[in-house]
């Protein structure tokens, strides 16, 4: 692995020796067996591990656009890629999602857009999402929204004590009045008006 990370250059290099030994291993087992980072259940993952892989994917994908060689540019895409996927499998940071949903829109990649937003509603606590949808990316706000309609009211109810969330959280409620037609919702949602 790395004759092949020093072939990408110093900038890709230098942050490769800089990620711990643990994240380093999750992106080797990615590599080793392609299109599943699940091989590395058992290998510690946390905030830093997040922040190391967001900043070598950007960096990764950097390149990769900036490379006139085919054959290199190719290889670049693969690890990034493959850095993708393990983010994708094992984050929990708002940012890092976000970041997801920006690189995979940008390849038109709707395919990953679905797995992105399948792991947005069953790995993200609801606070998580509402700043998701607070994002400036169009993208990134929709997908949260879209999650947040799909909670059950009462936990949309819990985000309304809450000062930061409770816009966003009104919102939701709204959605789930229009767009399923919840009755416990509309109650909700009427109680707050004649409250204002």
């Amino acid at each position: 692995m790395s004759l092949l990370i020093e072939d990408f250059g110093g900038r890709v290099a230098t942050l490769w020796s800089q990620l711990r030994p643990a994240t380093r291993v999750l992106v080797e087992r990615a590599l080793q067996l392609p299109g599943s980072s699940h091989q590395a259940r058992n290998i510690p993952y946390d905030s830093r591990a997040d922040l190391e892989l967001s900043r070598f994917l950007s960096t990764l994908d950097d390149q990769a656009s900036q490379s006139s060689d085919t054959e290199r540019q190719t290889r670049l895409r693969m690890v990034a890629d493959t850095c993708a996927l393990v983010l994708q499998d094992k984050t929990q940071s708002a940012e890092v999602f976000a970041q997801l949903v920006q690189r995979a829109e940008q390849q038109r990649d709707y395919k990953r857009i679905d797995a992105l937003a399948d792991a947005l509603t069953n790995r993200f606590a609801p606070s998580e999402i509402c700043e998701l949808a607070r994002s400036e990316d169009v993208f990134v706000r929709e997908l949260a929204n879209e999650a947040l309609a799909r909670f059950p009211t009462t936990v949309l109810m819990s985000l309304l004590g809450d000062p930061v969330d409770t816009d966003v959280a009104r919102e939701a409620l709204r959605r789930q009045v229009i767009e399923y037609g919840s009755e416990e919702a509309r109650q909700i949602v009427n109680a707050l008006q004649s409250f204002e």
